[in-house]
């Protein structure tokens, strides 16, 4: 069950408090770090939501995959997640910790989906041209491959997507096919 307004509250409680503490990028990577591991690894999401597993458990897991990884005021923040059973929780307030720094820091996310990987220079090169034609100046790019875009891009940018993608043309004269578009101009 997702719960967008606990998890920016608990990402922006952590945010004030490595700002405070002036540990802000470090805390940052921490996060990002977690976000990783529970991106790249749904066992561990679901230990984390796991109704039967008990919380001592969760924190020795917990503490077993971080040692040595994370600040101590990470560990705590987790530590206290887990004490106050909203560990469950947890994916969420890693996204919304990463989008309250960068809106922090005025950080703008874009997201490149094409169907082969694209070279560092191509990347280079969509960063300038977005730099040039908008007000972003601080861009963090992500480049995503599916094969199943046949070819093209879509690129995701603060809540905009453009479809330039070849599979999104070929889904375009499916649907005027099914339509029968062209037989009511031909009359």
């Amino acid at each position: 069950m997702t719960n967008p307004r606990l998890a920016g509250r608990y990402a922006k409680s952590l945010l004030d408090l490595a700002i405070e503490q002036n540990q802000l990028e470090v805390i940052y990577s921490d996060i990002k770090w977690l976000n990783a591991v529970c991106v790249s690894n749904p066992d561990f999401v679901a230990m984390l939501k796991s109704p039967i597993i008990k919380s001592d458990i969760k924190t020795k897991v917990i503490d077993a995959i971080s040692a040595e990884k994370l600040n101590a005021l990470t560990s705590s923040f987790l530590r206290l997640l887990v004490n106050k059973t909203r560990e469950y929780n947890l994916p969420e307030i890693a996204i919304a910790f990463i989008q309250q720094y960068n809106k922090l820091n005025d950080i703008h996310p874009i997201k490149i989906t094409t169907a082969v990987p694209i070279s560092e220079e191509l990347k280079a090169s969509i960063i300038e041209k977005i730099k040039a034609t908008t007000p972003f100046q601080k861009i963090e790019l992500e480049a995503v491959v599916k094969d199943e875009l046949i070819g093209g891009f879509t690129l995701e940018m603060d809540g905009t997507l453009a479809d330039a993608s070849i599979l999104r043309d070929l889904n375009d004269v499916k649907k005027q096919f099914k339509t029968n578009e062209f037989i009511h101009q031909l009359r």
